[in-house]
């Protein structure tokens, strides 16, 4: 079992930044080992992925993040970040992380999530 906990959502104002956690334990695999995606739902809209790392680093992002949002490991914490800077409204949603244990980039069908973090943006 992968046990995932996220944290560092809030309400911003439009052009402000957040850093959100995804903080992983209960599991033979550290998470570098393991392809972590973070996605986002907003209200009446599809879960939608924003980034992911696969285990052998590779990043990728959705076009409407690209150069606003990165995403990194930190090993020793066992913890992967999204830093997301320059938000706008429309980046307003509940942020999952989840991961996959092949260590690929982890799908809507991934088995092990987060319990989701707020992000509110205010124009």
């Amino acid at each position: 079992q992968v046990q995932l906990v996220e944290s560092g959502g809030g309400l911003v104002q439009a052009g402000g930044s957040l850093r959100l956690s995804c903080a992983a334990s209960g599991s033979f695999f550290p998470i570098n080992a393991m392809g972590v995606g973070w996605y986002r739902q907003a209200p009446g809209k599809q879960r939608e992925l924003v980034a992911a790392i696969t285990r052998g680093g590779t990043t990728n992002y959705a076009d409407s993040v690209k150069g606003r949002f990165t995403i990194s490991r930190d090993n020793a914490k066992n913890t992967v970040y999204l830093h997301m800077n320059s938000l706008q409204p429309e980046d307003t949603a509940v942020y999952y992380c989840n991961v996959d244990r092949s260590g690929v980039v982890p799908s809507l069908r991934s088995q092990y999530w987060g319990q989701g973090t707020q992000v509110t943006v205010s124009s």
